[in-house]
């Protein structure tokens, strides 16, 4: 009887790609932005959700959150659902 050893291939696994969820200006009102992405984004705090809402007023769009694909699809199309202008994108 022989007695083989098999190498035990090392897999090298590699981390998920991040997207960015962005938040277009748009002509909603200031402070129901501010409560959508509250609402939307579980751990957004409203001092955090007004500086994303004053960037994205000011310079046209602001990063609101970087996550795995399906997650950034989940949150910008709940965003765009509740009027507000959202895309996402891979962050490179």
């Amino acid at each position: 009887m022989s007695t083989e050893t098999l190498e035990k291939k090392s897999v090298q696994r590699q981390p998920m790609p991040l997207y960015k969820v962005l938040l277009h200006n748009d002509s909603n009102p200031m402070e129901y932005v501010i409560e959508i992405l509250v609402q939307t984004i579980p751990q957004l705090k409203p001092t955090r959700a007004r500086s994303i809402m004053m960037e994205a007023h000011t310079s046209g769009t602001a990063i609101v959150i970087l996550c795995a694909q399906e997650h950034a699809e989940f949150y910008s199309a709940s965003l765009n659902g509740h009027g507000l202008t959202s895309t996402f994108e891979p962050d490179c």
